[in-house]
């Protein structure tokens, strides 16, 4: 079969975020830009399905500017088959994200599609569900392990009492979980070779998918600090400040 992974260029996780002075969003101007750690776990588990002879190629995708190809060429460094690079400067939010990897889709035909289950940039956690909604398609949400049998997948998933196991007929949207693998570094031999591989490109007009932003940010602000705790003397005087300071009783 053949597994479609998206993938997002954002700000690496190690990066102190910080918002721009005119407050129109967060600073990215010479700041390191890696992929989502979400969607690396994707790639990693794609991968891995390919090595155990389930599936039969892995296809990743992304949608930006230029520089998302680096991000690309790391997927394939880590052992996908081909890329697809959908350009575009404009502000991408989930449901054209979701359009655009729908037309892909229709294009590609796999079988699966695996995807993080929300980009660290915007914690929006809609694109994989939406897609699963505009293509019909059954989806197993922020999976901890992934199982086939029977053209089902086998999806468990973490929820509040524990977990859940989904089973889900194929083709199907999987979204993934941090406990789902751990993605491996890409070696030099395999960097070398990701230069050859395929990257094709295209553009959401070429997609017919309309990219137009239907939110629009007003202003982006820094959390306001935090002050330091205090000790108390007695019980009396934490219900004191409760009551009186913090004003929560």
């Amino acid at each position: 079969m053949k597994i479609l992974v998206p993938v997002k260029r954002v700000v690496d996780f190690n990066v102190r975020i910080r918002v721009k002075a005119d407050g129109t969003g967060v600073e990215t101007n010479g700041v390191k830009m890696s992929m989502n750690p979400f969607d690396e776990i994707a790639v990693e588990e794609a991968v891995r399905l390919k090595e155990k002879n389930i599936a039969s190629e892995v296809v990743v995708v992304s949608i930006g500017a230029e520089a998302v190809a680096e991000v690309l060429r790391a997927a394939l460094a880590m052992g996908a088959d081909r890329a697809i690079h959908i350009t575009t400067d404009a502000n991408i939010q989930p449901l054209a994200a979701a359009k655009l990897l729908k037309a892909i889709v229709e294009k590609e035909t796999p079988a699966l599609v695996i995807t993080g289950k929300q980009a660290i940039d915007d914690d929006a956690n809609q694109t994989g569900q939406m897609l699963a909604g505009l293509l019909g398609w059954g989806q197993g949400t922020f999976a901890s392990k992934l199982e086939f049998a029977d053209g089902f997948a086998l999806v468990t998933r973490e929820v509040d009492g524990g977990l859940m196991t989904v089973k889900l007929k194929m083709p199907c949207v999987v979204t993934t979980d941090l406990r789902l693998n751990e993605p491996r570094y890409a070696t030099l031999p395999n960097i070398m070779k990701a230069r050859s591989k395929p990257l094709a490109k295209m553009t959401a007009e070429e997609l017919g998918v309309n990219v137009a932003p239907r939110q629009t940010t007003l202003k982006v602000e820094e959390p306001k600090k935090r002050k330091g705790g205090v000790k108390v003397a007695s019980a009396e005087e934490l219900v004191a400040k409760l009551k009186n300071e913090a004003r929560v009783i």
